[in-house]
């Protein structure tokens, strides 16, 4: 179960940051709204992953890893930032690197 949680923290840390390009400064209401509950629900899974057995250390990795993944991702489907061959490379590297974690870590 915690990895579950971990992997819906990370969710959220993508739904952060896609909110905050979205809320411009913080001068969009609902934008900013949708930053404040996924960064709070993003913490929340977080520390549940991380109260449910997995290492801090792990936890911090594998959900800093799903954000950055999936907001590189995101940022390339909805800004139309650079799809370029690297690009996707270390994506798909840090990608496999969060797997890897899950595979040597402990807890569930």
């Amino acid at each position: 179960m915690a990895w579950l949680f971990l992997f819906i923290g990370g969710l959220f840390e993508v739904g952060f940051t896609i909110s905050l390009k979205y809320s411009e400064n913080f001068s969009k209401l609902w934008p900013s709204i949708s930053f404040i509950i996924c960064i709070s629900l993003s913490f929340f899974f977080l520390n549940k992953a991380i109260n449910n057995g997995l290492p801090i250390g792990t936890s911090y990795a594998v959900w800093t890893g799903i954000g950055a993944a999936g907001t590189a991702i995101a940022g390339m489907i909805f800004f139309k930032e650079p799809v370029a061959m690297w690009r996707i490379f270390f994506i798909a590297t840090l990608i496999a690197s969060i797997v890897g974690l899950k595979f040597v870590s402990g807890g569930e």
